[in-house]
């Protein structure tokens, strides 16, 4: 069942597959009750009784019931059809901003403003929520051609912790995506929506300057640099990014938690403040 070729699964019609990963796969499908697309997202056959794997798709169902919003993905059932588990979710019809950024960052600079915004916004609400996403990447958000944004994949996000609760917290496994993965993340211990705030961080610098804040020819160096180094100036990869916006985007990659924004309306607002380029970009012809 979902082994690749199109049929059905639950009450829902598969017709092709979107995005193909170690573990699952994510379809485009149709609800022939409600008369509407859906995302289906399936566990490789070989995962189909992986305890972790379904875990993983259970749990991102349940994060998903808890947090909704406009910038977020809506969940609508997590299932199993003859073996298979599957989640069901909303349709968006678009790529991710990793595409966006591989087809050439010139052709969306004139709607970074939005994309940027729109995704503080997303994050913002998945943190109000009472959860730290944990995986916050290009990858995970998706774009339309207007620019407007949904935040997808919470298999990682955990519940946060506060007071005597965050002091006592065990170290947690080390997961997430290396290229945006705060120190403390990195280090195991517990997390906020700080957290979240340096991977946007790293994801915003992405955005402008084409590529990661920190990259590396090994894994171990690359996580070295997210601990020590200091990230390469955003003006020097573009000239047109004014100094007061760098900064801010300097400010979620500090080291020690308390040197970033405190939450992603923090960013918001230092954002709405100022501008990010000093020349706006025009739509390409």
């Amino acid at each position: 069942m979902a082994s690749g070729v199109p049929g059905n699964i639950g009450p829902y019609r598969l017709l092709n597959v979107v995005h193909t990963s170690r573990a699952s796969r994510i379809w485009q499908a149709y609800d022939d009750r409600k008369e509407q697309m859906v995302g289906i997202k399936t566990l490789q056959e070989e995962y189909h009784k992986d305890r972790e794997q379904v875990g993983y798709l259970r749990w991102e169902y349940f994060v998903g019931r808890k947090v909704t919003g406009e910038r977020i993905i809506r969940m609508f059932g997590f299932d199993t059809d003859r073996g298979c588990p599957y989640l069901a979710m909303e349709w968006f019809s678009s790529s991710n901003l990793k595409h966006k950024i591989r087809e050439g960052i010139g052709k969306i600079a004139y709607l970074l403003p939005k994309m940027i915004e729109q995704s503080a916004e997303a994050l913002e609400c998945f943190n109000a929520a009472g959860f730290v996403h944990r995986d916050v990447k290009p990858d995970n958000f998706l774009v339309a051609d207007d620019g407007s944004v949904k935040l997808i994949d919470f298999a990682l996000a955990r519940r946060k912790q506060s007071g005597l609760g965050k002091l006592l917290a065990p170290q947690t496994q080390v997961q997430g995506t290396r290229s945006y993965m705060a120190p403390e993340q990195i280090r195991g211990t517990a997390v906020d929506q700080r957290t979240d705030v340096y991977a946007f961080g790293c994801a915003v610098y992405e955005l402008l300057a084409g590529k990661p804040p920190f990259t590396a020819v090994s894994a171990d160096e690359l996580l070295y640099k997210h601990l020590k180094a200091s990230p390469p100036s955003l003006e020097a990869a573009d000239g047109n990014i004014t100094p007061e916006f760098a900064q801010l985007v300097r400010n979620c990659l500090a080291k020690d938690l308390a040197g970033r924004p405190q939450t992603l309306g923090d960013f918001l607002l230092g954002m709405r403040m100022t501008r990010i380029f000093k020349i706006a970009p025009q739509p390409p012809k």
